[in-house]
C-alpha cells in the first residue's frame, strides 16, 4: 500500500515497522501489542464517544421537541395547527442545515475542533432558550431558522471526526454507540419535557416555554464544560501519549492509507463533487433519516390521534428508543463481525416497511404502536449503518469531509419531506406520510442494490489486476 509522503507518516510507518518485526519474534512481544491496542483504543472510545454522543442527544432533543412543546399549550397559544404554520415550523429549520454543512465540514481543521463545536453548541443553545419567549409563530420559525443554521456544523464534523479514529471495520460499532446515547436520551426527553412544562405559570412563564428555556439552558452549560474535553483529530490530539497517538495513526494508515490529511484544493473539492457515488451515499442517507425524522417529530402526535393520554401518549413514546438503542447496537456488531454492511442495511429497511405497514394500515392501536417500534429500530439502525457504508468505501480526508457534509446535508432533505408529508390535514392516521416513507425505503433498498454490484465487480477486477487501484490505494477494497 503507498502511504503518504509526509514525513509523520514516514515516522510512523518507520516506527511501527520496526515494532511489527519485534513483535512477530516472541508470543510475548504479540501479546504485549494486542494489549497495548486495546488499551488506547478503549481509552480512545472513552474519551470521544460518550461526550460527543451526549452532545449530539442535546442537538437531537432541541430539534425535536416542538411535538412536545405542541400539545402541552404552544399550539393554543401560537395557533399553530392553523393551516400549514407547524410544518413550516418544522421544515424552515432545515434549509440553513442543509446549505451550512459543506462549508463547515471543509474549514473544520482551520476552525479547529474543540472551538468550532464549543461554538456551535452554545449558540444553538441561546437560540433554544429564547424560544420560551416568542411571541407569535413567526419569531418561532425564525428561531427555527438560526437553530438550523447552528446545528449544520455539527453531526457531520463529530462524524468526520470519528471515522479518522478507527478503521474500517470497528467505525461502525462505535458510530452506533454514540448514536444509541442520542436515541436513549430522545426517547426519554419527551417525559423529560413534559415534567418541564408542569412548571407552567411559574413567573408567568407558559409551560411550553420552560421546555425551551431550561433545556436551551442546559444545552448551553454542557457546550461549556465540553470545550475542556471535546478532542482534534488524531494527528492534532493532546489526550494520548505520543506513542499512542504513533500507534492509532499507523493502524489507520495500514488500513486505508489516509492517517496524514490531504490539502484540500479546487481541483480535488470537484472531483469529490462529482463522484456518483457520494450522492447515491446521499439519497440513501436522506431516505433512512425520514421515517427517523417523522417518528421523532411525530410520535406523541400519533399516539394522540391512537385515543391515549396526553400523559399516556409521552410515557409510550420512550419504550420504542430503548427497543431501538438495543436493534442498533445489534446490528452493528454484527455488521463490523462479519465486515458487511449492504445486507444488514437492507434488512434494517425492511424491518421498517413492516413497521410502517403496522402503524398506518392496522385497525388495533396496540399493532400500530407495535408498528412505531420496528420501523424506530429500523430507520435508526440504518442512519449509523449508512454512515459506516459511506466512510469505510472512501479515501483520503478531504473526500471525508466533502462526502460526510453531502451525506448529512440530505438528511435535511429527508427532514423537509417529512414535515411536509405528515400534514395536520391527514391526522390522525398521516397515510399520504407513510405512502411517501415506504416508497423512500424502497427506493433505498434499489440504490444499495446498484452500489453492492459496482462495488463487487469493482473488487473483482482489482484482485484480477485488471482496474486501477481503487482511490489510489493498492491494497484498498470496497467494503459490500
Amino acid at each position: 500500500m503507498a502511504h503518504s509522503s509526509s514525513p509523520l507518516a514516514s515516522e510512523i510507518a518507520i516506527k511501527h515497522t520496526s515494532s511489527d518485526h519485534s513483535d512477530v519474534e516472541t508470543s510475548d512481544g504479540r501479546k504485549d501489542r494486542v494489549a497495548f491496542e486495546r488499551k488506547t483504543m478503549r481509552r480512545v472510545d472513552l474519551w470521544l464517544l460518550p461526550l460527543l454522543g451526549m452532545l449530539y442527544a442535546l442537538a437531537l432533543i432541541d430539534r425535536t421537541n416542538l411535538g412536545v412543546a405542541r400539545i402541552t399549550g404552544m399550539d393554543r397559544d401560537l395557533k399553530l395547527s392553523k393551516g400549514a404554520r407547524y410544518s413550516i415550523v418544522s421544515a424552515v429549520y432545515f434549509v440553513p442545515y442543509i446549505i451550512f454543512q459543506l462549508p463547515s465540514n471543509l474549514f473544520l481543521r482551520h476552525l479547529g475542533v474543540r472551538n468550532w463545536l464549543t461554538f456551535c453548541v452554545v449558540a444553538w443553545g441561546v437560540v433554544q432558550l429564547a424560544m420560551g419567549f416568542v411571541p407569535n409563530w413567526g419569531l418561532l420559525a425564525f428561531c427555527r431558522v438560526l437553530l438550523g443554521a447552528f446545528e449544520a456544523g455539527f453531526f457531520p464534523a463529530l462524524v468526520f471526526v470519528i471515522t479518522t479514529w478507527y478503521t474500517r471495520h470497528e467505525v461502525q460499532k462505535r458510530l452506533a454507540c454514540f448514536y444509541i446515547v442520542s436515541i436513549l436520551a430522545g426517547g426519554f426527553s419527551a417525559i423529560f419535557a413534559y415534567l418541564l412544562s408542569l412548571l407552567g405559570g411559574k413567573l408567568g412563564i407558559a409551560g411550553w416555554a420552560w421546555i425551551f428555556i431550561i433545556e436551551g439552558a442546559i444545552t448551553i452549560a454542557f457546550g461549556v464544560v465540553a470545550w475542556f474535553f471535546i478532542s482534534d483529530f488524531p494527528d492534532k490530539n493532546t489526550f494520548l501519549s505520543p506513542e499512542e497517538t504513533a500507534f492509532v495513526l499507523e493502524r489507520v494508515e495500514h488500513d486505508r492509507g489516509d492517517s496524514i490529511p490531504d490539502e484540500l484544493t479546487k481541483q480535488k473539492l470537484i472531483e469529490h463533487l462529482l463522484d456518483w457515488k457520494v450522492w447515491v451515499f446521499s439519497l440513501m442517507y436522506m431516505c433512512a433519516t425520514m421515517p427517523a425524522y417523522a417518528i421523532g417529530f411525530f410520535i406523541t402526535i400519533i399516539l394522540r390521534g391512537m385515543g391515549w393520554s396526553v400523559t399516556d401518549s409521552l410515557l409510550l413514546s420512550a419504550p420504542p428508543f430503548v427497543f431501538a438503542a438495543v436493534s442498533i447496537m445489534f446490528f452493528a456488531w454484527i455488521s463490523d463481525k462479519y465486515r458487511h454492511r449492504a445486507l444488514f442495511i437492507a434488512i434494517q429497511a425492511i424491518i421498517t416497511i413492516i413497521g410502517l405497514i403496522l402503524t398506518g394500515f392496522s385497525s388495533s392501536p396496540w399493532a400500530r404502536y407495535i408498528g412505531l417500534f420496528l420501523s424506530n429500530a429500523g430507520s435508526a439502525g440504518c442512519i449509523p449503518a449508512i454512515l459506516a457504508y459511506t466512510s469505510n468505501n472512501i479515501t483520503s480526508h478531504t473526500k471525508r469531509a466533502v462526502s460526510t457534509a453531502m451525506v448529512i446535508s440530505f438528511s435535511g432533505i429527508g427532514g423537509i419531506f417529512a414535515t411536509t408529508v405528515f400534514r395536520q390535514a391527514d391526522f390522525p392516521n398521516y397515510l399520504p406520510g407513510i405512502y411517501a416513507t415506504l416508497a423512500c425505503q424502497v427506493f433505498m433498498i434499489i440504490l444499495l442494490a446498484i452500489t453492492t454490484t459496482y462495488f463487487w465487480r469493482q473488487n473483482q477486477r482489482t484482485r484480477a489486476m485488471t482496474a486501477p487501484a481503487i482511490g489510489g490505494q493498492s491494497a484498498f477494497l470496497y467494503t459490500l
